[in-house]
């Protein structure tokens, strides 16, 4: 019988490889990406405090229509962007959350760099 390895899984053993590793505070907050087959969230995270400070998805109203492209992920990313100005955050840390930094992740990102995040 063969078997097959459990994607997921693997990600989350990645991601808890990275978080030992990383950690977001007040001063420079962690932007955690999470990515489905049908949405991308990403979240700033205050993990000193363990508050979220600003969120974006394309679950939300403003993306209806828009869910798992490249387009959605990009579009995500300025909108955090947006509202972590508003909140007075200019740095944070990228936390890709065990996916590769390609497509959709890479994506987003860019879209963050674009509104104003650095990282």
């Amino acid at each position: 019988m063969v078997t097959r390895k459990d994607s997921n899984e693997a990600r989350l053993k990645r991601h808890k490889r990275v978080r030992a590793k990383i950690s977001g505070t007040a001063e420079r907050p962690r932007l955690a990406v999470y990515r489905s087959n049908a949405n991308i969230s990403a979240q700033i995270i205050d993990d000193v405090a363990g508050v979220t400070l600003v969120a974006a998805s394309t679950l939300e109203k403003d993306f209806e229509g828009i869910g798992s492209n490249k387009a959605a992920a990009r579009a995500v990313g300025k909108t955090i962007a947006e509202r972590a100005a508003k909140k007075g955050i200019t740095e944070v840390v990228f936390d890709r959350g065990g996916y590769l930094y390609h497509g959709r992740v890479s994506e987003l990102a860019e879209g963050a760099r674009e509104g104003g995040l650095k990282f």
